[in-house]
């Protein structure tokens, strides 16, 4: 329940008496005697779908723009009076009122904001480095992303042009801020002793998941930006959404930076894709999802305005991620294509170890190592393909014997391979 209270002008405690009884809900009026501003204070108690409808007829009635109007959350109310105006208003969304002050109040002061996302770059840095999934998450906690998100989103569909603005603003020089943090910090732990001599930050899992992104990725970022929409709307799960966004764009982010830091542009590439992909993507899913929930502007007669200028944004953002996404297919198609060769090669090693065995062979494939990288898929470099071969002592092997593991495994693969074959001789017992 929400309860409404009306800081009534001189001369116009009629009008919002007549408003409220035409609205059909209940009211108590407090007379003011203290002020000549204000004749009384109206306080109304109502669900909160029906706070946007009675504001809407209070304006509509020519309530004075001056007077006061808060509305606040009733924690409990103790009634049976209010399952009517339940049943009456049954939409589960908050007023257009209450959505842009929350929108509003998501988006902290620059210092908070900044201050937060410095600290949340800093600890999800030192995860990726790490290699802790535990310490990236913990840090998503303080990351002060969704405010931003959801307030530039907001500020469109209801017109507020300053509130769009800030949390745009916030958005691109937040993640600007989060890049240089984490490559400040690149730049200050690589070469010392705090990490391992020849440390390369692309063999990190949790560093390689963000540089080789596919378009699974974006389930995250779309179903943050639905995730977000439903929690503002209906006060829920704020901080777990929050996280979820975080998670979106401040890993990727601090991978730039450390791509940035230890000179790899094909991570700065990869990652900063990732990054901008995820966060137009939770903005256009905000700006539809609001939109079709049914909020406009409160002047009726700038929503053909805002609705164009919804549309060429929606536009804009569609067609910036299409552009961002030939990325994330070369990604998807190269990382398929690396993973294929893999298990081509491991599959059909395991094939002629199985012949082996059926021959009586005591001659073994143990073991593979394959390099074949993302970026060999488009510069046409050959994978190189190592193979370990266990022999008897004494056991002669044809001088074609490299060739025809080479012919078996590119005719597996169905690509030109670099084969080395390494023998060495098992000695057994028993």
């Amino acid at each position: 329940m929400r309860l409404v209270q009306v800081f009534v002008p001189q001369d116009q405690l009629d009008l919002v008496l007549e408003t409220a009884d035409e609205a059909g809900v209940d009211y108590t009026v407090s007379q003011d005697t203290d002020r000549g501003e204000f004749e009384a204070l109206v306080s109304i108690p109502v669900p909160p779908a029906a706070v946007e409808p009675l504001l809407a007829d209070l304006r509509t009635a020519g309530l004075d723009e001056r007077s006061y109007t808060v509305v606040t959350a009733a924690e409990t109310i103790i009634s049976n009076r209010t399952d009517d105006l339940t049943g009456r208003f049954s939409r589960t969304r908050i007023s257009r009122e209450e959505l842009q002050s929350r929108a509003a109040d998501l988006a902290p002061a620059a210092s908070t904001y900044f201050g937060l996302l410095v600290v949340s770059t800093a600890i999800a840095t030192a995860g990726l480095l790490l290699d802790s999934a535990a310490t990236i998450i913990g840090a998503m906690v303080v990351a002060p992303l969704m405010g931003p998100a959801l307030a530039a989103s907001v500020g469109v569909v209801v017109d507020d042009d300053a509130l769009a603005t800030r949390g745009v603003s916030l958005q691109i020089v937040g993640l600007a801020v989060a890049v240089v943090t984490a490559a400040v910090i690149g730049w200050g732990l690589r070469g010392t002793v705090l990490l391992p001599p020849g440390f390369d930050i692309t063999t990190v899992p949790q560093i390689r998941e963000r540089i080789t992104p596919d378009f699974l990725a974006l389930f995250l970022a779309l179903g943050s930006g639905v995730a977000a929409v439903i929690s503002l709307t209906r006060n829920v799960g704020s901080v777990l959404v929050g996280v979820a966004i975080a998670v979106a764009l401040v890993p990727p982010a601090a991978t730039v930076g450390l791509g940035i830091a230890w000179g790899h542009p094909e991570v700065v590439l990869t990652a900063g894709t990732l990054v901008l992909v995820n966060m137009l993507s939770i903005n256009l899913t905000a700006l539809l999802l609001l939109w079709a929930s049914g909020y406009r502007p409160i002047q009726p007669e700038t929503v053909d305005r805002v609705t164009a200028r919804l549309q060429s944004r929606v536009l804009v953002l569609l067609a910036a991620i299409a552009v961002l996404s030939v990325v994330l297919a070369g990604v998807t198609y190269g990382t398929y294509r690396t993973a294929a060769v893999e298990h081509d090669v491991t599959t059909e090693l395991e094939t002629m170890n199985e012949e082996q065995l059926a021959a009586d062979s005591e001659l073994q494939f143990r073991e593979t190592a394959i390099d074949y990288e993302l970026v060999d898929v488009y510069t046409s470099r050959q994978p190189v393909v190592t193979v370990h071969v266990d022999r008897p002592p004494g056991e002669q092997l044809p001088d074609d014997f490299a060739d025809n593991v080479r012919e078996r495994l590119e005719s597996a693969t169905g690509v030109d391979l670099e084969v080395i074959v390494e023998l060495a001789t098992a000695l057994r017992s028993g």
